[in-house]
This record gives structure tokens, C-alpha cells and sequence, in this order.
């Protein structure tokens, strides 16, 4: 067996803040973000990652500007690999931000591996975050669109043979990412716990930065988690993971 993991577009957001994204790093500065979808390959079946943004509400509920082509809806995007959405039986939301879960719906046969602990914390968190999680009066959640197909796990679990999923808390309190054992190495879909490369390089002053987080002390403990599975790191919100496309 021979895992890969293909990286997709599924749009593009404008003008964010960079300290979001490089903690206390970069004030006054806005970015440009790819959303991106990765789907495994390889295994019995098709595994996605992330399901990306929901275009109708980006400036309405999010009031950032987003594009998204035809070819880049999450649907669409994986016909591309030669995929039907419907043949698609696991979706994993490494988190379950609004720009990482909105299109779970778009695979009507899948089941929806989440943390229990971003579960929770989803349904209610801390009033800061509650735009993220679309947790606002009057507005249901993109990702409660499949809810009932939603199936919890707790910490770290063998989801398929290669692919496991690693609990990494800090962005989020239930954030995961996805090991999977290629020819190549293990690779770590990072979710949000790596935005971009300059997250794990790290500067002068620290071995990594984190970004938007409601735990600043699981994020380090999770970076410490990554550094010990030596692995390559796949970021989340990183044009150049859309160059290079696929990890074999």
C-alpha cells in the first residue's frame, strides 16, 4: 500500500491581519490565504481533510472577502482525482472553523471524525471565538449541516491503515492532524496548529510561532508532540503546499 495526500484548492481569503497567523509578529501587516483541501489516496478508501469555506457567508457572517472559483468547490475538486463525493465514506475536520468545516454536506455518504472536546467547545465557546465557530444568534453552524453524520473520537486514533489522527489542542481545543505514512516518510496534515512553514521554522527568538489560539500552553505542548513524531509538516494555509500539490 502507498498513501499520498493531494492538496486542492478550494478558494482564496484577502486582507486578513498577519499577527493572526505569526503571534505578536507582523502588526499592521494584512495576507492572503489559500483554502485547501487534501484528500488521501491509496487506502481501501478516499480519506478528505477539511472541507473549506462557505463562500455565501463570508462577507455577510465573516465580513472577509473571499473568492472561489467553480472548479474550486470542494465537490468539484475532487472529481478532479478521479472522486466522486459520493463515494466518499470519511471526512476529517482537523477543526471545526468555519473555513475548515463548511463543506461537509458536499459528501452526502461520509462519516465526520471530529474531537469531542472541539464538539464541545464548537456548540459553545468563549465569546471571542464565536464568529469562527458560527456559534452567533440566529445563525446555524455550516458544519451542523452534517451533524448527524459527525462521529467523535477522543486524543490520538488509528483512523485507517497509515493514517492516523494526532490530537494537537492549542488553535482550538479539540484541533487534530492527520499522520499518514507515505513512501517518502510521515506527513502531518497540521491543521491550523501550522498555518504556513514560517509557523514551524520559527524565528530567533522561538522554534515555532503559534497563531490564533484559546490555549497558548497546549499549542507549545503540541508543537513539542509534532517535533516527536518526526514527520514532514504539511501547513494548512500555505500557497506553496498548492505548488507542490501532492506528498507521496
Amino acid at each position: 500500500m502507498s498513501l499520498s495526500i493531494t492538496a486542492l484548492s478550494v478558494g482564496r481569503v484577502f486582507g486578513l491581519q498577519q499577527a493572526s497567523f505569526t503571534y505578536l509578529r507582523g502588526w499592521g501587516k494584512t495576507v492572503d490565504i489559500p483554502l485547501i483541501m487534501f484528500v488521501i489516496q491509496g487506502g481501501d478508501i478516499p480519506v478528505v481533510v477539511d472541507t473549506g469555506a462557505d463562500l455565501s457567508r463570508a462577507m455577510d457572517v465573516h465580513r472577509i472577502p473571499m473568492e472561489q472559483t467553480v472548479d474550486e468547490r470542494p465537490d468539484v475538486a475532487v472529481r478532479s482525482l478521479g472522486i466522486d463525493p459520493g463515494d466518499v465514506r470519511l471526512v476529517v475536520n482537523t477543526h471545526l472553523h468555519w473555513d475548515h468545516s463548511s463543506n461537509n454536506h458536499l459528501f452526502p455518504n461520509a462519516r465526520v471524525v471530529v474531537q469531542q472536546r472541539e464538539l464541545d467547545f464548537a456548540r459553545k465557546p468563549v465569546m471571542w471565538h464565536r464568529r469562527q465557530f458560527e456559534a452567533l444568534p440566529g445563525l446555524d453552524a455550516a458544519w451542523q449541516r452534517a451533524e448527524s453524520r459527525v462521529m467523535h473520537v477522543d486524543g490520538d486514533v488509528e483512523l485507517a491503515a497509515g493514517v492516523t489522527l494526532i490530537s494537537l489542542p492549542g488553535h482550538t481545543p479539540g484541533s487534530q492532524g492527520v499522520l499518514v505514512e507515505t513512501a517518502s516518510g510521515r506527513q502531518l496534515i497540521a491543521g491550523d496548529c501550522v498555518y504556513q512553514y514560517e509557523n514551524w521554522e520559527g524565528d530567533a527568538e522561538a522554534d515555532h510561532i503559534p497563531g490564533l489560539y484559546t490555549d497558548l500552553v497546549a499549542y507549545e505542548d503540541s508543537f513539542r508532540k509534532i517535533e516527536a513524531l518526526e514527520c514532514q509538516v504539511i501547513p494548512s494555509h500555505d500557497a506553496r503546499v498548492l505548488e507542490r500539490r501532492v506528498f507521496a
